[in-house]
Parts: structure tokens; C-alpha cells; sequence
């Protein structure tokens, strides 16, 4: 599906949808900030994977990319009912050690920013939750997918 026709932070984002339901709305009739925090990790898994890498993976070569740091702004409430496209970018990559997402998440109806968000990855080695380098695959995959931060 295209998204071209939404003011994207940045260009070419993987984009998946997020259909709110009751379980997600909380005391104040809106999307709980916790439920954003569980979508943010669902976009990235899910980009990972259109990438080509899956937990199987991350498990067989005893390593993960492990949150390091959350920024989130919320900038406007989501309610039942809403669809939420959920993009992702992949913007830094050390190739080492470390990479960062950006996200944004537009409520589909009205095309209206609901959150921007920046979430800081390490390299760890599951068996240990030590930092260890990436893997090569996650180097080339992670590096290569990369998107530049001209305007931003």
C-alpha cells in the first residue's frame, strides 16, 4: 500500500497499521501510552523482518538489539476505532554496536501526527545481556537500510 499522500518526518518509511480496539483505550477514553510504547516494538519487529531478519536468528547467533534509550513525544490522542499507520526508519548504525529508530504514527482518517518517537538499540548477547558487537548480519542489514536525516 502507498502512503505517499501523508507528511512523513522522513522519506520511504516502512509503514504497518495499528487498528485500535477497546483493549488499547484506557480510563481517559483514549489510547493508553503504554499500548504506543507495545506498538513501537511491534513496527520495529516487523520491520525487522521485512528486512529479512527474524528472532530465530537473533536467538541462533546469541544476540539482540536491546533498548538502550526511549524519546516520546505524544502529540495528539487516538481513540477506538481509529486505524494508526505506524511508520518506521532505521537513521543511525554504528555497524558496531549501536542504532537508532525514528518513528511517527498518523492516524489515518485525518492524516494528524499522534506521536513521534526516537528508540536507541545495543547489541547484546542474549545468553548474557552483556554488550557484544553485531553480528555481520545485523551490520549489513541494519547499515544498509539506513535512511539519511537531511532536513531533520
Amino acid at each position: 500500500m502507498v502512503y505517499e499522500q501523508f507528511s512523513w518526518v522522513l522519506p520511504s518509511p516502512f509503514v504497518c497499521s495499528w487498528q485500535i480496539n477497546e483493549t488499547h483505550i484506557d480510563h481517559y477514553h483514549h489510547v493508553n501510552n503504554v499500548e504506543y510504547v507495545k506498538q513501537l516494538e511491534v513496527t520495529a519487529w516487523k520491520h525487522s523482518n521485512a528486512l529479512g531478519l527474524t528472532i530465530e536468528q537473533y536467538q541462533s547467533l546469541d544476540r539482540g538489539m536491546a533498548i538502550s534509550r526511549h524519546e516520546i513525544d505524544y502529540l495528539a490522542s487516538a481513540v477506538e476505532g481509529d486505524n494508526i499507520l505506524c511508520a518506521t526508519w532505521l537513521v543511525d548504525c554504528d555497524r558496531r554496536l549501536k542504532l537508532a529508530r525514528q518513528f511517527q504514527f498518523i492516524r489515518e482518517s485525518d492524516g494528524a501526527t499522534l506521536l513521534k518517537a526516537r528508540t536507541e538499540f545495543v547489541c547484546i548477547a542474549l545468553s548474557s545481556g552483556k554488550p557484544k558487537r553485531m553480528p555481520s548480519i545485523f551490520s549489513e542489514t541494519y547499515g544498509n537500510a539506513m535512511v539519511t536525516l537531511e532536513n531533520n
